[in-house]
């Protein structure tokens, strides 16, 4: 369903204060209700594990981490998403101390200099972090306990996970109340955040119980997951994308949250755990997208699909979810047959994917955020959105357009309960985007008429012309990105040698596969002449200002961040 009539229509939830107020509530309103569904061997079957275990084992945690003497400190968790990754962070926040999440991708040295930074005592890992984490300790000060999620027992080196359960259970059951009567500070920080970029960029978010959960509060004014409902969890668990729109969220509105086993096993895990909801990066849903197309022309059903598609837009079908899943029955049959809500984030996604999963009938929106608003700033109803926009700014979340252009375009900026409490240890990095309240994004936007915003992209990415114009790469991006023949691009400002002004250049990795398909295959030469002819028939669909002047072509894709997005500054 997507109508204008529903553009006023908030959810109705309960008020919560802390992490801790948001578990116990929930364990009792649904507490024989699964909370998880996990496999204790890859390839197995999903069993629940339901919302009484879920506080219960919470509970021995945090007492039994309080009973380590970590009370008021740092605990650092990585690891692939798991329940034991959930249960660390909740029975840390929830009367212990502060979580420091970390990025199980990161480099040893760059893991090693975040210890350091956060200060931590302690730290879990899985079992396939183990050797990295053995080496890390090493080199840092101060972490007093190493608690590994696979180890059967304790030894002298590392603790085990388990075990530190049970003698939890075993506290409590002897009158230790030290975990479950902790004072909160919902102003204190409870979570410190590194974002993305290499330690000497990474910035440390320091986040409040109040900062996460006014977010998930607010949020849910805005989505409501139809029950029963299952959300499949494929982001990873360190980004407060996946972690407070997706777990907590979960946690919040009484959902059942089934672990992925990875990027590759998306589709098999929707079936199994029969999904309805799935959050992602725009990557994720794009690359499903095309394998859905690929699928319909290999099988010569894709002119036919085209058709309908246009069909159930023009009618507006996706307001019939009845007729339009029996119409593309074979999409709804490759996801599981239950999927009622994709919703991404996190990057830019083409609205025409957004058009498309609406038209063949899974409802999909997308929304905006940074980590130092916890994450989300703005969200589409689920009811009612608009595929070009990230939403309308939460409630509670006031949004400023500063310094507006001719076209309203200009610095996204905005206030309330979720906005950071700061960087940790740089009050120099604060104050740059911290000001009277205010955070400064960084990004450029607009707002239209009904208050829904527009992400145009980064301003420090921007490219400006000497004649003052601005140049969003993200725009150029698309554009060549709507050719089959291009399957990544960074766009960025070069000089131009002869003028002095500054040109638009773009970096190419091609798709060898779709050029090899239709032209066989052709010498270095023949492909830079092949996509420069792409590159000049997108160029008549932009201003001559915004047109590719330059570009080259690179053999191997972008690196990118474990959310999929490329890192901009390893081009070249």
């Amino acid at each position: 369903m997507n109508s204008r009539k529903y553009k006023d229509v908030f959810y109705q939830f309960r008020y919560i204060n802390d992490l801790n107020d948001m578990l116990c509530t929930s364990a009792e309103l649904f507490a024989d209700e699964p909370a998880y569904l996990v496999k204790d061997v890859p390839g197995g079957e999903y069993r629940p594990i339901f919302y009484r275990q879920v506080k219960q084992d919470v509970d021995a945690l945090g007492t039994r981490l309080i009973g380590l003497g970590l009370k008021g400190k740092k605990i650092a968790v990585i690891g692939e998403n798991s329940y034991k990754w959930v249960l660390s962070y909740l029975g840390t926040t929830n009367g212990t101390g502060v979580i420091v999440p970390l990025d199980k991708e990161l480099p040893p040295k760059e893991i090693i200099n975040l210890l350091k930074r956060a200060e931590v005592s302690a730290i879990i890992h899985s079992k396939k972090l183990e050797a990295t984490v053995t080496e890390a300790v090493k080199e840092v000060e101060g972490i007093q306990y190493r608690i590994n999620m696979a180890a059967q027992e304790h030894t002298e080196s590392e603790l085990s996970f388990d075990r530190l359960l049970e003698e939890g259970y075993e506290q409590l059951q002897s009158g230790d109340r030290s975990f479950l009567d902790a004072e909160i500070d919902r102003e204190a920080m409870c979570t410190l955040l590194f974002t993305s970029g290499t330690t000497g960029l990474a910035k440390g978010v320091m986040l409040s119980h109040k900062n996460i959960t006014a977010n998930v509060y607010n949020m849910s004014k805005y989505v409501k997951i139809r029950t029963p409902g299952v959300g499949l969890s494929v982001l990873p668990m360190h980004h407060s994308y996946e972690m407070t729109c997706h777990i907590f969220t979960g946690i919040y509105q009484g959902m059942c949250v089934a672990i992925c086993e990875g990027l590759k096993y998306i589709q098999k895990n929707m079936k199994e755990s029969q999904a309805t909801v799935m959050l992602g990066v725009p990557l994720v849903f794009e690359t499903m997208h095309k394998k859905v197309w690929k699928q319909a022309e290999s099988s010569g059903k894709a002119e036919t699909m085209r058709k309908m598609v246009q069909l159930s837009k023009k009618l507006k079908l996706y307001n019939n979810p009845g007729v339009v899943r029996r119409i593309f029955a074979q999409l709804h049959h490759s996801i599981g047959n239950h999927m009622n809500l994709f919703i991404a984030g996190g990057a830019a996604i083409d609205p025409e994917v957004i058009r498309d999963y609406e038209a063949m009938g899974v409802p999909m929106i997308q929304g905006y955020g940074m980590t130092e608003n916890a994450p989300i700033i703005a969200v589409n109803r689920d009811q009612y959105s608009k595929a070009d926009s990230v939403g309308k700014p939460m409630p509670g979340t006031e949004v400023k357009i500063l310094n507006p252009d001719r076209d309203g375009i200009g610095e996204i900026i905005c206030r309330g309960p979720s906005v950071m409490i700061g960087y940790y240890n740089d009050p120099r990095a604060t104050a740059e985007v911290l000001k009277d309240g205010w955070l400064h994004t960084g990004d450029y936007g607009r707002l239209d008429k009904e208050g829904f915003l527009y992400v145009c992209g980064r301003k420090k990415n921007v490219i400006v012309t000497k004649n003052g114009k601005n140049i969003f790469p993200e725009e150029v991006e698309y554009y060549l990105q709507q050719s089959k023949y291009i399957e990544e691009v960074i766009v960025y400002g070069a000089e131009d040698g002869r003028g002095g002004d500054t040109v638009v250049q773009a970096e190419i990795f091609p798709s060898l596969d779709a050029i090899r398909e239709d032209l066989g295959e052709i010498s270095e030469e023949q492909l830079h002449s092949f996509i420069k002819k792409v590159i000049d028939e997108t160029n008549e669909q932009m201003p001559l200002y915004k047109r590719v002047k330059r570009f080259k072509l690179r053999k191997e894709e972008f690196e990118k961040t474990t959310t999929r997005k490329i890192k901009r500054y390893s081009k070249g």
